[in-house]
């Protein structure tokens, strides 16, 4: 399988979600608000990047956390920015593959339930982060962690979700961990995971 195909898989996946995205996720992508927050208390970065960021949820919560600063969303889904660009204004939006870097100059590149989606290329963007941010920038990563149930492992791979815990180790390899732990959802059926680290 080459990686457009892949690709052109996600791609007509969130051409067919991207108009109810909002309104059905909030009932399982926990976490989200959480890591804002914690990363607000330990920066107030002035250059962000949000890979994967979709319809623009996050860069709504980012604008208000953080209203100076310089905001860049990047996706490789057109008909997500395409909500996100009636969503939320003063910020740049680049419709792309992440696996080369948008500028190398960010103090934040947050990854929001996206990197367990890049199957193939997560490791290549956990890599690509860590070039596109500045000396100590932070990353921070709030996704699936890992599942017990092998039947809802299945089901999230035909949702294009890997959930085997494979984030984690190559995080805290890249970057200079400050935030790192997992969290239950549904009793246990899975749990997902916040991240935020410093570059090296």
């Amino acid at each position: 399988m080459t990686t457009a195909e892949p690709q052109t898989a996600l791609q007509g996946y969130y051409a067919m979600h991207a108009k109810i995205y909002d309104a059905t996720r909030w009932s399982f992508l926990f976490g989200r608000e959480h890591i804002l927050q914690r990363i607000a208390g330990i920066a107030n970065p002035k250059r962000i990047l949000e890979v994967g960021c979709g319809t623009g949820r996050n860069l709504l919560s980012l604008r208000r956390l953080f209203p100076l600063a310089e905001i860049t969303g990047v996706d490789l889904s057109s008909d997500m920015l395409q909500v996100a660009q009636q969503k939320v204004r003063n910020v740049t939006l680049v419709q792309q593959s992440y696996d080369t870097p948008v500028s190398g100059d960010f103090d934040l590149v947050l990854c929001s339930y996206a990197l367990t989606m890049f199957n193939p290329g997560w490791e290549k963007a956990i890599q690509t982060a860590a070039q596109d941010l500045r000396p100590q920038g932070l990353m921070g990563v709030v996704d699936f962690s890992h599942t017990q149930s092998a039947t809802f492992r299945r089901w999230m791979g035909v949702n294009h979700v890997r959930m085997e815990g494979q984030l984690w180790p190559q995080l805290r390899t890249e970057f200079a961990t400050l935030v790192d732990i997992r969290r239950p959802a549904y009793a246990g059926l899975w749990h997902y995971g916040m991240f935020i680290g410093q570059k090296k």
